[in-house]
């Protein structure tokens, strides 16, 4: 159960990272309230999944989601360049993630 607390945390990093890009320095309403309410939710999970899991792993693989997750989200929906470059060093990443989840860093 921690291990999804930290995905959903990474996903969640994912949304208020656009909404950052999107909040243009914070002067737009939606986007900023919306990076708000993800930072604090992403914060919360990966906070109460700390409670179970070390935290190296834990932060990697939430870190690792997140960046993967907003890559993958800036090219295909905010016009970002897509070169091979950025596919295998995304794949890359996940497969890092999926490592250390498959480490079992559970007390």
């Amino acid at each position: 159960m921690a291990w999804l607390l930290v995905v959903v945390a990474g996903i969640l990093e994912t949304g208020f990272a656009v909404c950052l890009k999107l909040s243009h320095g914070f002067t737009r309403l939606f986007p900023t309230i919306a990076f708000a309410a993800f930072a604090l939710g992403s914060f919360g999970l990966l906070t109460l999944a700390l409670r179970r899991l070390d935290v190296g792993p834990a932060y990697a693989v939430w870190t690792g989601i997140g960046a993967a997750g907003t890559a993958i989200y800036g090219m295909v929906f905010l016009g970002d360049v897509v070169s091979t470059l950025k596919i295998v060093s995304i794949t890359m990443v996940i497969a890092g993630v999926v490592g250390l989840q498959l480490s079992g860093s559970a007390h």
